[in-house]
């Protein structure tokens, strides 16, 4: 064989050129897959830390909505109409923070960017190599 020069067939060249692009597929996309475990796992710990944290909010607000209810209680209202105006009033500031919190958490980007630009990469160089 000369120095620089290889004496492989054509369609050697392409059969070697499908097998490599096949393992740069295959090695790109078990990239994606860890990458998109590490993001799922980051938005799995903030869910868990919101629901920790709504907990520990909940059992404040218990002992609020009881304070609430007892002063509007002695301001005159009945108890019943001062229990309901609490749980209206707290039910929509409920609302408003679970649908804060559920926006967030579908906004949050788990698709793997840095695999999605090293396929198109692949498939750049992949063209040039054909072409």
């Amino acid at each position: 064989m000369t120095e620089g020069r290889d004496d492989r067939s054509l369609g050697d060249l392409f059969a070697d050129l499908a097998h490599e692009t096949s393992t740069l597929v295959r090695q790109e996309l078990r990239q994606a897959g860890t990458e998109m475990g590490q993001r799922a796992s980051g938005v799995g710990k903030d869910v868990a830390l919101l629901a920790a944290g709504a907990v520990v909010v909940h059992a404040a607000f218990l002992a609020l909505v009881a304070a609430i209810i007892i002063g509007l209680a002695d301001l005159g209202l009945p108890w019943w109409l001062a229990a309901l105006v609490v749980a209206l009033l707290l039910g929509i500031a409920g609302y408003a923070v679970i649908g804060r919190a559920r926006k967030a958490i579908t906004q949050a980007d788990i698709l793997p960017r840095h695999t999605i630009d090293n396929l198109k990469e692949d498939q750049e160089w992949a063209k040039e190599q054909i072409g």
